[in-house]
């Protein structure tokens, strides 16, 4: 199967958009070609312009591209979400991929910002009803592949955060931060499912997970107090640090903030304190 060439290469004829090939078929404008191109990988009917050596090859010839493209997206897919893999089996994750390709078709070429949509749909799709937390477990993996990509900043200077007045002073962490509100016990299961995770004990109860891109592009899920929580969402909303560690003292009497701000200071997740 190949795109029309040599004599038969489409040129333009009449108003914009508008091609002809040889023969003088049209061909539709190239939004139409993609859409039409789209609903052919779906199963629809071959779009025009496909031609090969003998006509009869053309839809045999489309089906084996249809499939690899089916295949390459069930593949990206499990890349980004592998403990729901794991959970759900190979040879189910790869079947319910290819369902959810053609409700979630990638936006971009760049598959790894694919799967935004992906923990909504396990959250609504039948037989994994009796499952409800895998949307959170996908949630967590989702927001690892976006910290794993966020643009590279500097760690701050310590020095410049301990010379700092914690009454006038607002941190700005790293682009890679981000904090999920989860219903489910979904940081303990994402903990059990990697390696040597197995003999981790199992939270119950909704969980708050904490992911960020460390200095060595490690990129660990923590599972957070309220109080941790409270100063967290407060830091990122842009308050004093005086104030979100207010904010932590009224959802968790006698909350310490110096262990998560060291653990942000050792994964070089502050990056600057203004004041």
């Amino acid at each position: 199967m190949t795109c029309p060439t040599g004599p038969f290469w489409p040129t333009r004829r009449g108003g914009p958009g508008q091609f002809w090939r040889g023969g003088g078929r049209a061909l539709p404008a190239h939004p139409e070609f993609v859409a039409q191109f789209d609903a052919a990988l779906r199963g629809g009917g071959l779009p025009l312009g496909l031609t090969a050596r003998r006509a009869e090859e053309v839809e045999r010839r489309f089906a084996v591209y249809r499939n690899n493209v089916a295949v390459s997206l069930s593949q990206a897919l499990a890349t980004r979400f592998p403990v729901i893999q794991r959970l759900v089996g190979e040879t189910f994750f790869a079947a319910m991929a290819r369902i959810y390709a053609e409700v979630d078709r990638p936006k971009t070429p760049v598959l790894h910002e694919w799967g935004e949509g992906f923990a909504g749909f396990l959250g609504g799709f039948p037989p994994l009803a009796a499952y409800p937390y895998l949307g959170d477990v996908a949630r967590i993996e989702y927001a690892r592949g976006r910290a794993f990509h966020a643009a590279d900043v500097p760690p701050i200077d310590p020095a410049r955060l301990a010379a700092a007045a914690p009454d006038r002073v607002r941190l700005i962490l790293h682009p890679s931060v981000t904090l999920l509100a989860l219903v489910h016990s979904a940081v303990s299961i994402w903990a059990r499912n990697q390696p040597g995770g197995e003999v981790l004990s199992l939270a119950t109860g909704p969980e708050t997970a904490l992911v960020l891109r460390e200095v060595g592009f490690a990129v660990p899920v923590h599972a957070v107090r309220p109080g941790d929580a409270a100063l967290l969402r407060s830091v990122q909303a842009g308050e004093r640090l005086a104030t979100a560690a207010a904010a932590a003292q009224r959802v968790e009497a006698g909350h310490d903030p110096q262990d998560l701000l060291v653990l942000l200071m050792r994964a070089g997740a502050i990056v600057d304190a203004r004041e």
